[in-house]
């Protein structure tokens, strides 16, 4: 196995807000590094009690070594989305304590070289975070028709030239198939117009491919839909996000679930049920910038706090 590098973003601030208590109930969903979880079994030892999931066999490596002298900890390699299957199969009603979950891909998946996550590095188009999957970049670029991925580059890349990258590729691909990251990233830069700025001509689209080949949206929006039903009254739900899109989602739900009242304004009386959620924090946690000065990926990074407070 290669060295596994990963950065824990905004540990403490995550960590801090699960407000961690020995003997409860603890999930983190993105096991990583496993930076987040020893923060999380330092704090709930002896008696608590943390399952951590991750799809990525390298993740699950290195945490498994890190995290070796902690007996209270079980690690899951399957993906979050299963998370109320996985639970009731360890029997596990309730999430006792709180929930985190760590979205997007790793610093050790984004720059592994031939995992193909990044434009400069020349790798096949790959980018799954489940490398036991069959789908991947390769299959979006080459398969997927001209509408199909304007639309992705469109909603998952937020790219203005969606358009004109998404011709380019199918008229490449009538030559050959588009094969390597290196290939993607040429074909994007001389099918976009020069205008100056900051951010590489290739970065949002293999963004949208990402997102489009882990299904990364959808799962979080579904997943944390399935939480909600898990947490136990005053367990905690912690969410880094690291783009727009996922913060939205967050957002949405987070608002949707603490609102009072989802009437129509001529609805005579309220029949809503009661709020599940209490927002910590109306507005999403940034990191220090002594982080963003260690870790540069870390300045998108937003943390997002709710506490249940439905009683059952």
């Amino acid at each position: 196995m290669s060295e596994f590098k990963h950065y824990t973003v905004m540990k403490n601030e995550a960590v801090d807000a699960l407000e961690c208590k020995n003997g409860l109930t603890y999930v983190d969903c993105t096991l990583g590094g496993g930076g987040h979880s020893e923060l999380i079994l330092e704090r709930i030892s002896p008696n608590g009690k943390l399952i951590a999931f991750d799809i990525d066999q390298d993740a699950i490596n290195a945490a498994t070594k890190r995290l070796s002298k902690y007996k209270n900890l079980t690690i899951v390699k399957d993906s979050y989305t299963n998370i109320k299957s996985v639970l009731k199969s360890l029997g596990i009603d309730k999430i006792t304590g709180g929930i985190l979950f760590d979205l997007g891909a790793s610093y050790h998946q984004l720059t592994k070289q031939e995992r193909g996550f990044s434009f400069s590095k020349e790798a096949p188009l790959d980018m799954r975070f489940n490398t036991d999957s069959d789908f991947t970049a390769y299959n979006v670029v080459n398969d997927y028709k001209e509408e199909e991925l304007v639309k992705i580059f469109s909603e998952y890349g937020e790219e203005r030239f969606s358009k004109r990258i998404a011709k380019a590729i199918v008229e490449q691909r009538k030559i050959k198939p588009i094969s390597t990251t290196t290939e993607l990233a040429n074909l994007t830069v001389n099918a976009t117009p020069r205008i100056k700025t900051s951010i590489h001509p290739a970065t949002r689209i293999f963004q949208a491919i990402r997102i489009e080949v882990n299904h990364e949206l959808q799962n979080v929006k579904n997943t944390l839909n399935d939480v909600l039903d898990l947490l136990d009254f005053g367990a905690i739900i912690s969410v880094i996000s690291f783009h727009s899109l996922e913060d939205r989602i967050v957002k949405q739900l987070f608002k949707y679930n603490s609102t009072r009242c989802h009437c129509e304004p001529n609805q005579m009386v309220c029949k809503c049920p009661p709020p599940i959620l209490e927002l910590i924090n109306k507005k999403p946690i940034t990191a220090t910038q002594q982080e963003i000065s260690e870790n540069p990926p870390s300045r998108s990074a937003k943390l997002r706090v709710a506490k249940c407070i439905r009683k059952y």
